[in-house]
């Protein structure tokens, strides 16, 4: 799992490793019930306060990405496919959204938006079989 951070983004720290963790979990990189980084390793790793990392952890536990266990560490949580796809929609809405004002800078009407998004559909509809 790869986490990159930013530093001097406006994005907080404990924000930027909650968003790439949680990435990684949608995107399947680390898969359920597979054991993240103590807090203590991945504030070393990322060179940020313990404090940064539990907060990042306590926040995906809170939207129930990951799950805690005493003594054990922290887990990827088993896949609510409810949880899950609820944030895939979100990340599907901010992205038309920018497609809407991309087109809107280059007056493109409605007809030839949704023209546009047909064929892009139809092609990843034929790539994915």
């Amino acid at each position: 799992m790869k986490i990159i951070l930013i530093n001097g983004s406006s994005v907080p720290l404990y924000e930027q490793i909650k968003n790439a963790i949680k990435e990684n979990i949608l995107k399947n990189k680390v898969e359920e019930g597979e054991q993240l980084p103590s807090v203590r390793t991945l504030s070393k790793d990322l060179k940020v306060s313990i404090l940064t990392v539990k907060k990042a952890y306590d926040e995906l536990e809170e939207e129930g990405f990951v799950e805690s266990r005493q003594g054990l560490g922290t887990f990827v949580a088993a896949k609510d496919s409810e949880v899950k796809r609820e944030e895939l929609q979100k990340k599907l809405e901010e992205h038309l959204q920018e497609a809407i004002n991309l087109s809107i800078q280059l007056n493109l009407d409605k007809k030839t938006i949704l023209e546009l998004f047909e064929i892009l559909y139809k092609e990843g509809v034929e790539y994915d079989k």
